[in-house]
This record gives C-alpha cells, structure tokens and sequence, in this order.
C-alpha cells in the first residue's frame, strides 16, 4: 500500500465496506468485486438501490460486475495509468475539481524546485540514472522560501512550478484520443465515464474508487493506485463518507498480516526496519521521524513524531525486562537490513546459490521455512521456484493441503525440474489447522478487527499456527541455552531475551498475544503536563497513543492497534450494531484501527471552519468545542485552522505530488512484455526503474513471437490455490477443472471450437487448458493494430486430488516486478495460442 501512505500517510483502504453504501458514483476498476468479494459486494447494491449511486466499471473482460454496472468501458490490461491520468486531465481541464478542497486539504499550491522536471520525448523525470537504472530525488524537493526559512506557497496555485501547475502540463498529453490510442477504449465509453465519475467534485456529492490485484501486480501498480489517489484528491472525496480509495484485499487477514510486519521493510505498526547505517537506537530515530512542516496555513500534526515511542514500547513488548534504557530497549539485538529481503530476492538469491549484500558474494539460503504460503504456485515464472527449492538443503512447509510447494520434486515434466534422485532438499509439512479450527482476530480490507471463535478442533497430528511457532521459540532457545563454549551461535542475544511470559509457552492463549499487541503500562505513566498526575496505572492496559512512552515505561506490540484490548476488555470481539451516525460505522462492532476510526483523513470531510461540505453525510464537524462525529483523525479538541488533515504526513496535506522510486507524479509505461512502443515516449517503452531478474531462468518475451496480451484472475467458486484441493467437493463441481478465455473473433482465427484443448505459450512454458471461447473480451485496437486479449484463473496446480488438478498459472508469468513494492507483474504479459 506504499501508493496510499505516499499520498494520503497510511497504507490502507480509507474508508470501509459498510460506506460504500453512501456513495454517489463508484468507479471499480483493477478488481471484479461482485465475483472475487462477493459478500462485500452487497453495498455497491445498496448504493444504487438507496441513492440511486452509479457503477462505473473498466475492466479488461465483460465481468459480472460488469454486468450490472451503469456504464462498462474496456481497457487493456497494465493500460489503467493512461486512462486515469486521462480523467484527471478531463477533471482540470473541465474544472471539474473541488476547488476549496483542493487548496484546502492538497499540496497543490506548493511550488517545486526549477530544478523539477520531465522529458516529454525521453519519458523520464530529472535524476535518472541510466546504469544504476534508479532516480536521485533530489530535484524533486519543495522550493525553498528564504524569507519564511520554511517552503514556497502559491495559494492562487498560478505559479508554473507549484504542484497543480505541473501537475496540468504533465496530464495534457493524456487527451481522449490518446487514452484510446494506449488502452483501446473507445472515445465515446472514456468520455462517459468520465463525465460521470468527476461529477462528484462538488461539496454536496461523494464518490469512491474501488481496486483490487488487477492494479497491484503490475510492474507500474503502486503509480497505477497513486493516480486514483489524485484523481480523489482532485474531485474532494478523500475522507468524506461515500469516498475515499478503497483497497480490497486478496485474503481476509491480509490487511492485518501487513499490520504485523509481513513483509520484510517494515516493523508492526509500519515502522521502518533499521538500515545497517543506523547501529543505535539514537540514529534511527533521527533518520526514520520525520521533520514536521509548519510554514503552512496551518500546522502537521505529523504523527509520526511520536516513532520513539512506538519503537521504544515495541522493543520492550519483544524483550521484556531485557530490554532496558542503558541497552537502547535492545535495539541492537533487531536485525539491520543490508539489502532487499523480499520474497523473489530470496528466490534469486536461492536459484543461483548466492547473495549480493553490502557488495559483498555471501552464500544463499540454506533452508526455507515456508508458513502458510505456496510460493511454487503464486510465484511468478514457476520453473525457476522449483528449480530454486531444489538448491536447499532443507525446507519447512506449514500448511493443512499438500500444496505443489511440499511436493515440488514432483513436479510434471513441462516445469523442467531436475530428476527427484539429484534433489537432496529434506522436505518437512508440518499440518497445520485451518482458519475454521483456531480463535484469533482477521483485520479485514476495512480495517475491522473482529475477533473469531475457534468452531471445531483440527484433525490429527495438526496444530495451531501459534503452537506451531511457539514450539519452534521454546526448540531454538532450548538450544541456544545449552550449547557449549565451542558451538555457540555468533548472536545468541535476541533469541536468548526475548520475552516469552505466556501462561502456556507451547500453545499461547491468543487473548494474551492480543494484550500484548494493545500494549500496558509497565509503570506509573504521568501526565507530561502534570508529573504529579497518573493517566494510567502500572499494569493496566492502554487505552490510547497518547499514553505511549520512549522511555521504556510502556510496552506495545503494535501502536496501530491500541485500544483494541483495554481496562474495558476485548474490543474486536464486540458485537454491537447500534448505529446513531445512520452512516453505516457501527463503533462499536469489533475494533477498527487506527483507535476506532471508520474513516480516515475525516478532517477532510469539513471545511476550513469546521463544517461539513455536506450536512446529510457528516464525517465529523466542529461544535465549537471539538470533533464530534466518527473518531476525529485529528486532534479532538484542536480548532479548525490549527492542524491538517492528513495528519501522518509532515506537510498535513494530500500529496498530488510524492516522490517515489518510479517519479513523483504517475506516468504511463507499458509493461515489461510489451505489445506496442510506448506512444508517449518510444524511447522508454517500459518503468525505467521496474525490477527484473537476469539469470538463465529469467527469460522476457518479444511481441513478434508473443503477440497476445495475457491476465489472470480469480473465480467465485474457489479460494486461491487451496479448495480445488479438496476432493469431491461441492466447489469443484461448480468450477471443476481449468479453463481459457479466448474472443470469439481470435477463436475463429485460430480454429478453435468451445470446449477444444489448446495450448498457451509464453517465453517461460506451455500450459494446456479447455478454450472457453466468449463475447467477453473484446477485441481492441491499440496504436492503430488490433491487438488480442486473453485471460485464464489460477487457481489450479499438479497437487491435490489428481480429478482436479491442473496447469499453474505462474508457469507463464516473469520475474518483472513493481520498483516500490517488489510485488510480481502478474496482470500483464504476453503469450501466444495454438490449438492443442
């Protein structure tokens, strides 16, 4: 979610299902909700029944969202940056913006350093380094105001290098004719949308903009989702009930994974991971708390300020009384990072045996614990993961199916994996319980805790992920504690203090863990303004941010999280569904992070005195004494004029303008596999800071002999790679076997009947598959050729019940990846099609 932190100063879905409901236009694209979030779909309903709210969908495929929107317009897949800098030229230059919002609540009327620029001709921005293959960011910065000794303004947003300046000459290439040149949307369809979709750029109409994976796994996805976050800026709908932008995740605790740290960057809470330049606990908070920027009309908040505090109380919540003041809480005892860590890197690292870290050759990865994920099936360009795991020496797989990951020396010839006699990787598949066989809490796209009650126990020998993780902890330190002089480990400390006081220290009581997360008090916490005054008791838990301490008083597994489980007991397990606000928030049903907020930036929702810019659909308002409403996202009695906000960025303003690895604007390029040249700029064709890998197995194809544009998707009737498992199940008879989408117009090209075997290549492999030949991909002219497009699901694999099997999808995709977020480009790639 880096595109949404980056622009508004948090990584999540703004608003939540239940609001969609309050919209008046819902734009859905990069997601097909109605198949793939079918339940939550069931308030895009009620906005059309109740407000008689328009669905706009673009997608590839005539979908069954689709099929009961308003107004469908196609496009061609890794095409969405075109057609959304096309509604935001369309919104300009219509003036089609929330003009008091926009100077209200955006950094518009910042003026950019003269050293700013982009290269019409080359499509790149200033600082790009041609063999680095990355961007300095140093003409990228706000100009200075020497007479404020802060940053230039221009509140009549007329100077041609403030933000919405440069913002309308980057965009004025994006005209309807050039939208439908790059994505093949016809004229007329781009004009209608666009007419509806910015018609809610006024105080008294909302819209939301909904996505899923089709924008996320692109090797442009995160400027793809920063596009639609300007665009919302634009029209005034980010922290208004009915608007925002609305991510909605693949799995129903993705949300809360990402919360506890699940990718390798960040820690709980999204603060960063240390940097192997920051060795004290002292140069990381320097380095990672950001200056505040108060030369505004008003001041930032900029919560994150408070990082010594939420790291200080994180590092005591991991290391107990271990962690002290005179040993920085143990800050030295938490890995520093010397390189990238992601997923696919450690595959690379894994396939060719070593690791390029602080610019030394260190040896790969031994061994890989895999929990809870199949890397041979969702990894892209599936030949190169086997080929990878056939490298280790040992590998653990927890699961409760044997995925294709746990029996990947079995793989069918077509993945070209070495002889199972030449593998010497010793294979483990711990059985673990399914979601349905244990308690806990799932975070959901919204941001809803809501905790679960375990409904049966799990068959056999398998167990509980936290008895699994648990037994591990108690192995390792059991083993680090009796190793003698001659073999102990060269780091013993971390493992050694961690804090592991659980009742049960092999099956720990999940309420506990949830209690640690919110964080207590350790000692008495004082009122900073008043010493003599006790806000809260040693012991007892916290019940707020602003009772976290840096000076190892508190601990707190996860600052994000506080207040779900207080003096007042376990809030994500509350059930209530009173409504007073009549909007749909329901405060007190389970917990909503961050402190119970249902819609973030709800500043936003007001002007600049304080009133709503519409009364029937109240976010919060000022009374004279303070935000009432939803939990204000600002300081509750602070009055309007004094803070911004977005109160997690230093500016406490949007960010029309946000400098990423990839440039601080969005930019159409096309995807690393590409079927034409770049119309815009032919000499960069593709993201010119895009990742890709090099070694034998990492092969891109050519559009002379992959002439067809390839997605892939998911269906209703199963989840991901796991149900079609599940022999002589009733989802296997409503979806029983693998499938391939093909335009009637392309069939008859080919020859190929409904129904008929046919073969799909990429530069990586073939997969077989049934051809279901249909209306529901349109064929599109692109740059003046008619090009082909084509899609399949992935939820097949060769384990499983050998009635249900089938080809991996990832056997075609490429090693290609987003340059903010690492995240594969599953959505977008090229193939060709014979018939078997």
């Amino acid at each position: 979610m880096a595109s949404l932190a980056a622009t508004f100063g948090r990584g999540a879905m703004t608003n939540g299902w239940v609001d969609i409901r309050n919209a008046d236009v819902i734009l859905a694209m990069g997601g097909n909700p109605a198949e793939n979030h079918p339940v939550g779909f069931k308030w895009f309903m009620e906005a059309r029944r109740g407000r008689g709210a328009k669905l706009v969908v673009v997608d590839p495929r005539f979908t069954r969202t689709a099929a009961v929107a308003d107004i469908y317009a196609p496009i061609r897949p890794g095409a969405d940056i075109a057609f959304l800098l096309g509604l935001i030229r369309y919104t300009i230059e219509n003036k089609r913006y929330h003009e008091d919002y926009v100077k209200l609540h955006t950094n518009a009327a910042y003026v950019i350093s003269d050293k700013f620029g982009f290269s019409i001709e080359d499509g790149l921005f200033t600082g790009f380094d041609p063999e680095k293959k990355e961007y300095a960011r140093d003409s990228w910065a706000y100009a200075a105001d020497d007479a404020s000794k802060g940053y230039k303004l221009d509140p009549t947003m007329t100077d041609e290098h403030c933000v919405f300046q440069l913002l309308r000459k980057h965009v004025e290439r994006y005209t309807p004719e050039m939208v439908e040149r790059i994505c093949g949307t016809p004229k007329a369809a781009f004009l209608k949308v666009a007419e509806v979709v910015t018609s809610t750029g006024t105080a008294d109409r909302a819209g939301t903009i909904t996505y899923a994976l089709g924008w996320t796994q692109h090797s442009t996805g995160v400027q793809i989702i920063r596009a639609a976050a300007m665009l919302q800026l634009l029209l005034g709908n980010v922290g208004r009930p009915g608007g925002g932008v609305n991510a909605f995740r693949g799995h129903s605790n993705i949300q809360g994974a990402t919360d506890m740290a699940g990718t390798f960057e960040i820690l709980p809470g999204y603060l960063k991971t240390p940097v192997a330049s920051q060795q004290t606990l002292a140069q990381y908070n320097e380095a990672t708390t950001p200056k505040t920027l108060n030369n505004v009309a008003w001041a930032s908040m900029n919560y994150w300020v408070n990082t010594p505090k939420f790291m200080a109380s994180l590092l005591k919540a991991t290391w107990g009384d271990n962690a002290k003041a005179d040993n920085e809480f143990g800050y030295s005892w938490l890995p520093k990072l010397d390189g990238n860590y992601s997923w696919m890197y450690i595959f690379d690292d894994m396939y060719r045996g070593t690791s390029k870290r602080a610019g030394a050759d260190e040896p790969g990865p031994e061994g890989f614990l895999s929990f809870g994920m199949n890397p041979v099936g969702l990894g892209p360009n599936s030949k190169k993961m086997i080929a990878a795991l056939a490298k280790l020496k040992w590998l653990v797989v927890v699961e409760n199916v044997e995925t294709e990951t746990a029996i990947f020396w079995k793989a069918p010839a077509e993945y070209d994996g070495p002889p199972p006699a030449q593998i010497n990787t010793e294979v483990y598949l711990l059985p673990a319980s399914s979601f349905a066989e244990k308690d806990g809490t799932f975070t959901n796209s919204a941001r809803w805790m809501q905790w679960k009650w375990k409904a049966t126990e799990p068959p056999g020998q398998a167990k509980s992920d936290q008895e699994i993780v648990a037994r591990l902890v108690v192995a390792v330190r059991a083993l680090y504690q009796k190793a003698g002089d001659g073999d102990k480990a060269a780091f013993p400390d971390p493992i050694l203090n961690l804090s592991w006081a659980y009742a049960n220290p092999l099956v720990p009581d999940l309420s506990d863990v949830l209690k640690e997360i919110n964080g207590r008090a350790l000692t008495d916490v004082a009122d900073p303004k008043d010493p003599t005054k006790v806000v809260r008791p040693a012991g007892q838990q916290l019940a707020n941010f602003g009772e976290l301490r840096d000076d190892g008083s508190t601990m707190c597994g996860n600052w994000l999280h506080l207040g779900v489980f207080t003096e007042a007991g376990n809030n994500a397990a509350r059930r209530n569904n009173a409504d007073p606000t009549g909007l749909g928030m329901f405060h007190q049903w389970g917990f909503s992070w961050p402190a119970n907020r249902r819609i973030m930036y709800n500043r936003a929702s007001a002007d600049a005195e304080g009133k709503p810019w519409d009364p029937r659909r109240i976010g919060i308002k000022w009374n004279g004494q303070a935000w009432v409403g939803d939990v204000p996202d600002i300081k509750p009695d602070s009055p309007p004029g004094q803070f911004g906000a977005f109160i997690m960025l230093p500016e406490g303003v949007g960010r029309l303008f946000s400098p990423l690895n990839d440039g601080p604007f969005p930019e159409h390029y096309e995807a690393v596999e590409a079927p034409i040249d770049n119309p815009l700029h032919p000499k960069t064709t593709s993201n010119p800071v895009s990742k890709r890998f090099s070694s034998d197995k990492d092969v891109y194809g050519t559009r002379d002999k992959f002439p067809i544009v390839c997605t892939t998707y998911r269906l209703t009737e199963h989840f991901h790679y796991w149900t079609q498992h599940h022999a002589n199940g009733k989802l296997n008879e409503l979806q029983p076997g693998f499938f391939i989408e093909v335009p009637e117009a392309l069939a008859q090209q080919k020859g190929i009947t409904n129904g008929s075997q046919i073969v799909l290549s990429s530069a990586r492999g073939k997969i077989t598959g049934t051809a279901m030949v249909t209306k529901r991909l349109p064929t599109l002219k692109i740059d003046g050729k008619e090009v082909w497009q084509i899609g399949f699901p992935i939820h097949w694999g060769f384990a499983g019940d050998k009635g249900h099997t089938g080809p991996l999808a990832n056997l075609l995709t490429p090693s290609a990846m987003d340059a903010n977020t690492w995240t594969p480009e599953y959505k977008a790639f090229l193939v060709q099609l014979e018939k078997a």
